[in-house]
């Protein structure tokens, strides 16, 4: 088992619900234990544990200590890899399917804090598992001068795949201005990439939205992306190829939307968990609730999954359901952080502000102008009913009501 992360949580998760027992687990060969099924091409390597070590040997050497004691995870950032606290989507098979054949595109898409780049860690580290090579790039890292026009975009965005997979970065060998800069870019990643490996590339993109409020690079840089695609159709090489993009919103700006990635490959959108998968997650955190505790919980936040997450947390360190609940909307609460940033962003901008607060005092679902639904929608607050939308969740109703009153409509 060694230090492997899967192994050694998927262990853990089976004691603490009793499944198994540490010296069971100990002192049997791993191929036997049917929990670790998926991992059988890997198991004959194993080392079989001799019943005669003694249990806290075998333990320093099989379970480390850190991963042994570790309790509940703060729920910040993607959930990372082997945790147990992690929630699989029932999409996500698919998707892995999906990354292995050629020229592969998937893209998903999600509000904020909903797990998309948990996602995308996932799908990437089932390509490296399969020999693939990855690239993982935010495009949010692009500094000032790299956005400052489509071709120093896009030679930054070659720097940093080289980097990534330790290459040189030989760009002035590959870019000469008569040519353009796309046909730079596509000629740099077919000669100096594609033509050198020996397995597929998966180019994952996360946060790829930052960049639809800059038409110039937007339209090039997104057609450029659909060409690739294309491209595997009827060219070997490009097979090797496989993209995954990631983002928020719906709002491409002016984007001619037929030129780009985002009405082809295989759609995902990730959406707020349901009582079953709420359920399990309580039970990775060793909780035993009643079903009707967990309706007072998804009453309030819904499914979504950071706010699930955190309240799970928050409960396991001492926080009571009652009080949690009680406290949800003050600015004593745990999602006092959370509420604030929405706040923030909504107080400057103040048409968006009017717009959600006529969200959160209707009665029933409500019709808003298509650029509010994009914007409200990749900030997580408002989900849609046909072409109608209301909030979220009860706890943002709540919230917002009264401090959005002064944007109400006079």
């Amino acid at each position: 088992m060694g230090g492997h992360p899967y192994l050694v949580q998927t262990a853990l998760y089976q004691i603490w619900r009793q499944e198994t027992s540490l010296e069971q687990l100990l002192q049997t060969p791993l191929d036997q234990f049917e929990i670790f099924s998926d991992y059988q091409p890997y198991l004959s390597q194993a080392p079989v544990v001799s019943a005669a070590k003694p249990p806290s040997s075998v333990l320093l050497a099989r379970l480390s200590e850190d991963q042994a004691l570790a309790g509940p995870e703060l729920p910040e950032g993607s959930v990372k890899l082997g945790s147990l606290f992690y929630v699989e989507r029932p999409i996500e098979p698919r998707c892995y399917q999906t990354i292995a054949k050629p020229g592969a595109l998937i893209r998903i898409k999600a509000p904020r804090q909903m797990g998309k780049t948990s996602l995308m860690t996932r799908i990437v580290d089932h390509a490296s598992k399969l020999g693939y090579g990855t690239v993982r790039l935010n495009l949010r890292q692009a500094e000032d001068n790299a956005l400052s026009s489509l071709d120093r975009f896009l030679r930054w965005f070659c720097a940093c795949i080289s980097q990534k997979l330790h290459r040189p970065a030989q760009l002035d060998h590959y870019w000469e201005q008569d040519r353009g800069s796309i046909f730079n870019c596509t000629t740099y990643v077919q000669d100096h990439l594609l033509e050198t490996l020996d397995s597929p590339l998966v180019l994952a993109l996360d946060e790829v939205d930052c960049v639809f409020v800059l038409p110039e690079i937007a339209q090039g840089f997104f057609s450029m992306l659909r060409l690739w695609h294309e491209e595997a159709k009827t060219i070997e090489l490009w097979e090797q190829l496989r993209l995954v993009v990631a983002h928020s919103t719906e709002d491409y700006g002016r984007l001619n939307i037929n030129q780009s990635p985002f009405n082809v490959g295989l759609p995902v959108e990730l959406g707020e968990f349901t009582a079953a998968e709420v359920a399990s997650l309580m039970s990775a955190h060793q909780l035993v609730w009643q079903p009707a505790q967990i309706e007072q919980l998804m009453a309030v936040v819904g499914g979504h999954p950071y706010l699930i997450r955190l309240a799970l947390y928050q409960i396991c360190q001492g926080l009571s359901l009652d009080q949690l609940l009680a406290e949800a909307t003050t600015n004593t609460g745990i999602y006092e952080d959370h509420l604030r940033r929405h706040w923030v962003t909504l107080n400057q901008q103040p048409q968006l502000a009017e717009a959600f607060h006529q969200v959160v005092t209707a009665m029933q679902p409500i019709r808003l102008s298509i650029t509010h639904v994009y914007k409200l929608y990749s900030m997580g607050l408002i989900t849609r009913q046909g072409d109608s939308v209301v909030p979220r969740c009860e706890l943002y109703r709540q919230y917002f009501q009264e401090r959005l009153d002064p944007y109400a409509k006079r």
